[in-house]
């Protein structure tokens, strides 16, 4: 051990511009990542209110999550499955036909259209409060009721947001249209960076068709960015839980219609304080991100990368 230790401050020594460039990443990792991930595990295995200090009480906040929850069994668990079988891929094709879409516009256009695709995504909480909200505004003058009630379709204002019926569906909307993060401009480098002469190669081979250069030779030249956008998209629509809260105003919403995991976590944490439960809800989702994650790998992953 001694030995090994002598020859790593020995290589810090060495390289210690290196390790210098590389220290802000690992002190931020450390700090926001690797930290409260093992807070959160550690406290799962206590009762906490925040006010007390911790008593370890073993399995037990896990017991009552999978035996007594009726919230998260009925509700968080099959919202949250939904919500990201939905959003997930759909959001995951969308943002691949969209870059590659993009890709086949002049360069002097592409910019513009990478920014207007992307946008969205930056701002996503305010948009929502400012656009989405007014166009699903339960009076008659949310953009929805008014053009409803023009048509004649509706004959009185509906309470979009608030309504059970229709709150996931207004959240998949939402989310779709504020899906084109950094997953979409990973993809969008990705096509770019395939070699031009592959293309040419393929004709030769007898490939006719766009279909055709998609499935044999764009797709597999971007494998890698296509294991980053299929984990981006993944830990995004599994993590989400703000957009009901900011669509409803409610935490948890009404009748639980929009109620996804981050939202029983910040219940349990934020609203009833017991931090050791809401703990162990989040080492659930973090397993659940990691088993989806791990799925992905496999998926668009190289050989070695999948079996790592």
């Amino acid at each position: 051990m001694r030995v090994r230790m002598g020859r790593l401050f020995q290589e810090i020594r060495s390289s210690w511009l290196m390790y210098a460039f590389v220290a802000p990443f690992c002190i931020v990792f450390l700090l926001f990542i690797l930290l409260p991930t093992i807070a959160a595990i550690v406290l799962s295995f206590t009762s906490f209110n925040a006010i007390e200090p911790p008593a370890f009480i073993g399995f037990r906040n896990f017991i009552n999550l999978l035996t007594q929850d009726l919230i998260f069994w009925m509700h968080a668990i099959p919202n949250t499955f939904k919500f990201a079988i939905i959003v997930g891929p759909i959001g995951y094709l969308l943002a691949f036909g969209l870059a590659w879409l993009i890709t086949q516009l002049p360069a002097k256009t592409r910019v513009w259209y990478t920014l207007a695709m992307y946008a969205p995504s930056l701002t996503a909480g305010v948009a929502m409060a400012v656009v989405w909200i007014v166009i699903f505004s339960g009076d008659r003058l949310g953009y929805m009721n008014s053009f409803l009630l023009e048509l004649g379709i509706i004959q009185k204002p509906q309470l979009w947001v608030t309504d059970p019926k229709y709150l996931m569906n207004i959240m998949i909307i939402v989310s779709l249209w504020a899906s084109m993060g950094v997953g979409f401009l990973a993809m969008l480098a990705g096509i770019q960076s395939v070699d031009k002469t592959l293309y040419e190669a393929g004709k030769i081979d007898g490939i006719k068709s766009r279909i055709q250069e998609i499935w044999y030779i764009t797709i597999p030249s971007m494998k890698p960015q296509m294991l980053f956008g299929a984990v981006m998209a993944v830990v995004g629509t599994l993590r989400a839980g703000s957009i009901s809260v900011e669509l409803t105003g409610a935490n948890p919403t009404p009748q639980y219609a929009g109620h996804l995991l981050i939202n029983h976590i910040d219940d349990y944490g934020f609203i009833r304080y017991e931090m050791g439960y809401a703990s162990s809800i989040s080492v659930v989702l973090l397993i659940i991100i990691y088993a989806t994650s791990r799925l992905c790998w496999r998926l668009f992953g190289s050989e070695g990368e999948a079996k790592g």
